[in-house]
């Protein structure tokens, strides 16, 4: 997944990243995203906050919100 950040260039996510974004789009949590990948809770966490670094985001909110804004949620995929 290939998007912009705030006053950076061109900012691409790993297939693991984009899955633990699509896991946050469904609501989960770190354990439960975790548990799910068949991961540790504290990897899962070290994903997120890269995202949240390469987006420039301070929370969940905000890193959906730049994927939303650059057409990316499209991608996401909503899970029951």
């Amino acid at each position: 997944m290939l998007m912009k950040a705030k006053g950076r260039g061109v900012v691409s996510l790993t297939q693991r990243e984009q899955q633990i974004l699509n896991l946050i789009w469904n609501g989960l949590k770190n354990r439960e995203i975790g548990r799910q990948l068949r991961i540790s809770h504290k990897t899962v966490e070290a994903h997120r906050a890269n995202m949240m670094k390469k987006l420039r985001a301070t929370n969940a909110a905000q890193l959906l919100k730049s994927c939303f804004e650059h057409n990316r949620i499209a991608s996401l995929k909503l899970t029951q």
